[in-house]
């Protein structure tokens, strides 16, 4: 699939006497402001323009390149327990590996995202694309809000639900979402559950 600045390639290749024509989806708009100018000019995104000044990643969302980046909203945050975005939030190395698995090492434009496609975070994780009728899923999930945000360095498509990686949870955190729930429990029962935290 093709796309140029987001809109979808219908026909290539209609030959003229002087030159060639491509028929694409929709008008395509200038571009001016660059990922970092768009987290810093959109108010749904105040939270996490907070966390990217708290982890040094301007530089990078304003460098020359190509990037996708699943932008979190201020409800995004809000979903998750106070404690947990407070810990997150207070841990430099957490709060990079959360960044950073919210950014992706090449531009996707969403009709270009193939369903049971994998794309790789600059965290070194991966994501799982699908769709579920007419929404794009991310690890089984209908979250993205809006999409297609165009920067002169990449694309931006909003979320609603905050992507934790596990290099960002405490062994707690862990333990509760996987199959040794039952041994966190006797942890907690034991008064030891303050060292998986």
């Amino acid at each position: 699939i093709v796309t140029v600045n987001c809109a979808r390639l219908l026909k290539a290749d209609h030959h003229a006497t002087n030159g060639v024509v491509h028929v694409i989806d929709k008008v395509i708009a200038t571009t001016t402001n660059s990922i970092q100018q768009i987290i810093e000019t959109e108010e749904s995104l105040e939270t996490l323009r907070a966390a990217v000044a708290a982890s040094d990643l301007n530089s990078l969302l304003e460098s020359e390149g190509q990037y996708t980046l699943l932008a979190p909203t201020n409800e995004a945050f809000e979903k998750i327990p106070r404690e947990t975005l407070n810990r997150i939030l207070g841990d430099p190395e957490a709060l990079r590996d959360l960044l950073n698995h919210h950014i992706l090492k090449s531009a996707m434009c969403a009709e270009a995202i193939i369903a049971g496609l994998t794309m790789e975070t600059l965290e070194g994780d991966t994501l799982d694309v699908g769709c579920s009728g007419e929404d794009l899923t991310l690890n089984g999930k209908p979250i993205i809000a809006n999409k297609d945000v165009l920067a002169t360095n990449g694309v931006v498509h909003f979320v609603n639900e905050l992507l934790i990686p596990d290099s960002a949870k405490t062994l707690f955190e862990l333990a509760q979402e996987s199959e040794v729930s039952k041994s966190t429990d006797l942890f907690r029962q034991a008064g030891l559950s303050s060292h998986l935290t």
